[in-house]
């Protein structure tokens, strides 16, 4: 284990980002060496001052988090990666971790866990929020495992980011202008989406999409 663990934290909302760095900073051992709003400044931040590990907000204003983990994984196999996260769900977290994210936390609980988490993962092992971490471990004890029967498993990391941006009542130009892609692909989007979940028109894209955010289901 280093004798400092550099971080860098990425989360493209100012006072909660500042909020993590001043708590993880107290810590005689850990140290936030870089803190960005976007994936670009994330790797520009990682080229010029490598961490030990990187903190990602699973939803970011301009991209998944899913997409920095995935670069990270392929391109810096010496750096881990702790998603912060508000949802909740199994689905986000499994799709985390096999992205190869090596913890996986959430965003209210952060200030509680996330010293915790880091220390887990530094020393080689995985962190998830317990209450995730149970439905999880459903998988290998032969029990019912409702996330792994969702029809949303057969949505790609990014449909599954607009689907809740749908839900979350986001209209396709709003999706557009937050994801920096063209309305016409929000559009291809959500058509690839609803054959897929087999639903027959926008207003039931919309009403899964919004039970989905509201119940995890």
């Amino acid at each position: 284990m280093p004798d400092i663990i550099k971080i860098i934290i990425v989360e493209d909302h100012p006072i909660f980002r500042m909020g993590m760095k001043e708590l993880i900073n107290r810590e005689k051992d850990l140290e936030v060496v870089g803190d960005a709003e976007t994936v670009a400044e994330a790797l520009d931040l990682i080229e010029i001052q490598p961490p030990d590990l990187v903190i990602v907000d699973l939803s970011l204003k301009e991209s998944n988090g899913i997409e920095l983990v995935k670069e990270i994984q392929h391109n810096y196999k010496n750096i881990a990666s702790l998603v912060l996260s508000m949802h909740d769900e199994a689905l986000h977290a499994e799709r985390c971790l096999t992205a190869g994210a090596r913890g996986y936390i959430m965003k209210h609980e952060a200030s509680e866990s996330v010293v915790k988490a880091i220390r887990h993962i530094i020393a080689g092992n995985i962190y998830v929020s317990p209450g995730i971490m149970s439905t999880i471990l459903n998988k290998f004890q032969n029990k019912p495992d409702p996330v792994s029967a969702s029809p949303l498993k057969r949505l790609t990391d990014r449909e599954l980011e607009i689907f809740r941006l749908i839900g979350q009542g986001l209209s396709s130009k709003e999706i557009a202008v937050q994801l920096a892609i063209s309305i016409k692909t929000v559009g291809t989007y959500r058509e690839r989406i609803k054959e897929k979940l087999n639903l027959k028109n926008s207003g039931e894209l919309l009403r899964h999409a919004v039970i989905w955010v509201e119940t995890g289901r």
